[in-house]
């Protein structure tokens, strides 16, 4: 199960995060940015070895005891992070894959909004109500 999501800046600053249950929102928060310093060491490391990187998915970032923690991050750098609970062993990694690509576009959906002014948090309720429905159903 999806217990956050989150898409951050390319300047690291939170544009969205929601987590189930509500209370454990700042814990999530510390993941999700802890996580970040996972996502530079594998995008440099990527950087390094194509020069044209066309694999946004940077798989599993990191387990802890309770969570599993993924990445993606777009080509404008902007930062997926998925925290999964470790004890759903049944969520494969294309699932994964396919939760990244649904976030993904919504995020396109919500920058293409004229009224979006990019680097704002989001606040679509067409993105929040598909950020629900996923983490419902990866339950």
């Amino acid at each position: 199960m999806a217990v956050c999501i989150a898409v951050i800046a390319k300047e690291n600053y939170p544009l969205y995060i929601r987590s189930v249950p509500v209370q454990n929102e700042l814990k999530f928060h510390y993941t999700v940015h802890t996580s970040l310093d996972v996502v530079e060491e594998k995008i440099s490391a990527v950087g390094k070895a194509m020069a044209d990187q066309r694999e946004l998915y940077l798989g599993l970032l990191y387990p802890t005891e309770d969570y599993k923690v993924y990445g993606y991050v777009t080509n404008s750098k902007v930062k997926f992070v998925i925290v999964a609970d470790s004890s759903n062993t049944s969520l494969r990694d294309n699932e994964i894959r396919s939760m990244f690509r649904k976030l993904h576009n919504s995020f396109t959906d919500v920058m293409c909004n004229p009224f979006y002014n990019p680097g704002d948090t989001i606040q679509s309720k067409a993105f929040d109500s598909m950020v629900s429905a996923m983490m419902v159903q990866a339950s």
